[in-house]
């Protein structure tokens, strides 16, 4: 089975983290959102990662590279056309295959071999109380049967989730090159969307796949969300910290050095990260940053930056310096 991974976006709604690092490589609960998303491939065979890069692209691949040993391809988006844009670069010299899509932004808790067998071709789907800001399926019987992005009035509040699964990718590649060669834009992007949309057209049923757990990285109030939730399962318990508190759950890597401070609940310590006199709540704390003197809540704090003196919350990047 050959794996799409997008991951070309510029991550412009988590400014300034992602003008250092791209958002697959931000830190959520003691990984990075990256590992999160391909935690689950472990439980079916992979031929191939295809990720399909762009601004700040090297950092992915030179991480998937040393810690993954994955068979990978890394394809450049230069021009940031939608996800169907995408989608066809990375089918261009891909022969026909089962084929797995996954965002590179969006961690799905799911049992990636369950999913790829309930039907030959499979969109993963949640129920949503706002669908007017999604593609939306339309449902008859066990199918889909309509497909449509952003709607104006929904036909349903079943929205894509950005998990699909296809038996053959033939079609899809046939189709997305339709779309591309017509010059077709929806939005100003070549919308994925309008290629399953075809595929329907063209006889493919479609088998929904309900997924409860599906958290979103894009904002830094839904990238602490997430956080929140991976916590409960990858905290670590057994800390002995001089002179602090640990309130659960959190993670707080074996390098960083905590003293004479509360931590947590809800809080992600990197590596080689430096904690003095200071309390920290639902927060996210990036490798090798120093925070003294202290307290921080709701706040996102990038690599190697420095923190003194600071009672609020925060959303600094990489390597900067607030001391009051």
């Amino acid at each position: 089975m050959k794996v799409i991974i997008p991951v070309a976006g510029e991550g412009t709604r988590l400014k300034p983290h992602t003008l250092t690092r791209p958002k697959p490589l931000l830190d959520c609960a003691g990984k990075t959102i990256i590992d999160h998303v391909l935690k689950p491939l472990e439980s079916i065979v992979v031929d191939e990662l295809i990720f399909v890069i762009g601004f700040l692209g090297e950092q992915i691949e030179e991480y998937i590279i040393k810690n993954y040993d994955y068979k990978c391809r890394f394809i450049k988006q230069e021009e940031l056309l939608g996800l169907g844009y995408a989608l066809n670069l990375a089918m261009k010299e891909m022969e026909n295959s089962e084929l797995l899509i996954i965002l590179g932004d969006t961690i799905v808790d799911c049992d990636f071999k369950s999913f790829t067998k309930i039907g030959d071709y499979v969109l993963g789907v949640r129920q949503v109380d706002d669908p007017h800001r999604f593609g939306i399926a339309e449902l008859n019987g066990d199918y889909i049967v309509g497909l449509e992005e952003k709607p104006v009035t929904p036909k349903s509040n079943l929205a894509l989730i950005g998990l699909y699964y296809f038996k053959e990718s033939n079609l899809l590649k046939e189709i997305l090159q339709k779309h591309i060669d017509s010059g077709k834009l929806t939005s100003g992007e070549i919308q994925f969307t309008d290629a399953l949309q075809g595929m329907l057209s063209n006889g493919i049923e479609f088998t929904p796949y309900e997924l409860h757990q599906w958290y979103d990285c894009g904002t830094r109030k839904t990238l602490l969300e997430t956080n929140k939730v991976y916590l409960k399962s990858n905290a670590i318990t057994d800390i002995d910290l001089p002179g602090t508190k640990i309130v659960p759950p959190v993670y707080i890597s074996n390098t960083a050095e905590v003293s004479n401070s509360k931590i947590g609940p809800n809080v992600s310590i990197g590596e080689k990260v430096i904690v003095e006199n200071s309390e920290l709540s639902d927060s996210i704390i990036s490798d090798e940053a120093i925070i003294k003197n202290s307290r921080l809540h709701n706040s996102i704090i990038g690599r190697k930056t420095q923190v003194e003196n600071v009672e609020q919350e925060l959303d600094i990047g990489d390597e900067q310096k607030i001391i009051i």
